[in-house]
């Protein structure tokens, strides 16, 4: 079972269990979920992160079933699966491929649906080796200040960087290299297709300064929303616009 923060509203709406990116833990989506007051909540810490660290997995299915033996234990059979970059791919795949069972709804910031083509994936797990290989052996300060030096990042300010570097140097190096190698974009399938058969709503969100995913957002069969001021890290970087976007859709 995987670590979690639970929040029990007073009502029969379904939960909301939201799931962070890399390097994040279960306070990624808090300061999201707290004017959400009205919906009980589920904050979860996914493998080799906060209080799951010592969990270890080896694919996508390990991380989906303890994701759905968490929401058994707290007896949540009716949920909106609410995921940024990681954890939106884990939530896209656990409800396209049917692993979860209850799910109401799909929300998804900055989520890559998955690479169609061999050799982007042939580089992307080379890609992701070498950060492997540095999450394992450098110090994580360095490593995470030339993590938020990628493109996909531009659009953090140098203060933003930094406090996400301090932020993220509190994870343990060698469990989030084995994470990031089990969950790989290159060994997950390309979800479009199921995702386009699926029986219940999608909302993809993103920065309106993260060009990247806008342009993956338009390949998607999903109502987009677009966060202002905002790049990739679109909910830390302006989250009241995200939780009121959560509310729009919530209450549609």
């Amino acid at each position: 079972m995987l670590n979690a923060v639970a929040h029990k509203a007073d009502s029969a709406t379904p939960w909301l269990v939201f799931l962070h990116g890399f390097a994040g833990d279960n306070r990624e989506w808090q300061d999201v979920g707290e004017p959400l007051a009205g919906y009980s909540r589920l904050y979860i810490d996914l493998p080799g992160h906060g209080g799951s660290a010592d969990i270890a997995v080896s694919h996508f299915d390990d991380v989906c079933c303890l994701l759905h033996n968490t929401l058994v234990s707290y007896n949540i059979l009716n949920c909106w699966l609410v995921g940024y970059s990681l954890g939106g791919r884990v939530a896209m795949y656990a409800a396209s491929q049917g692993r979860l069972t209850g799910v109401a709804g799909l929300i998804v910031e900055g989520g890559h649906p998955g690479l169609s083509d061999d050799n982007d994936r042939q580089q992307r797990y080379q890609s992701d080796e070498r950060w492997a290989q540095r999450f394992r052996t450098e110090p994580l300060p360095a490593v995470f200040d030339a993590w938020y030096r990628q493109p996909v990042f531009s659009a953090l300010s140098d203060a933003q960087r930094q406090s996400l570097v301090a932020l993220r140097a509190e994870n343990k190096g060698p469990r989030l290299a084995d994470m990031l190698m089990a969950t790989s974009l290159a060994v997950q399938p390309d979800l479009r297709a199921t995702l386009e058969r699926r029986d219940y709503p999608f909302y993809y969100l993103c920065g309106e300064r993260d060009a990247k995913f806008r342009a993956i957002a338009e390949q998607l069969e999903a109502s987009c929303h677009l966060i202002p001021h905002a790049g990739h890290n679109a909910h830390r970087e302006n989250p009241a616009a995200v939780a009121h976007c959560l509310a729009q859709i919530l209450n549609d």
